[in-house]
C-alpha cells in the first residue's frame, strides 16, 4: 500500500467525519461532485486520496493518525 501524502491525510482528517474507511470515501465522492471545473488540483489529489483509501483494508485505515497537520508558521494558519 502506498502511504497518503501530507495533503492526501489532511483531506481525509477533513472527510473522516464518520471514522470509518467507506464513510470517508463516500464523503470524498461527494464533496467531489460539487468542484468547479478549474479545481483540477483538489481533483486530483481526492481521486489519489480515495484511490489509497480503496487500496487498504479497514485495519490499515483504523491505524491511520488523522490529526491534521497545520504549520502554525503558515501565513494562512488561524486567519
Amino acid at each position: 500500500m502506498t502511504e497518503l501524502t501530507f495533503e492526501e491525510r489532511n483531506l481525509v482528517c477533513i472527510y473522516s467525519g464518520g471514522g470509518t474507511r467507506l464513510g470517508t470515501i463516500a464523503a470524498l465522492e461527494d464533496m467531489r461532485r460539487y468542484l468547479e471545473p478549474d479545481e483540477t488540483e483538489l481533483r486530483d489529489l481526492t481521486d489519489n486520496a480515495m484511490g489509497k483509501l480503496r487500496g487498504m483494508d479497514d485495519a490499515a485505515f483504523a491505524a491511520l493518525d488523522l490529526i491534521p497537520d497545520f504549520d502554525p508558521e503558515d501565513a494562512a494558519y488561524g486567519e
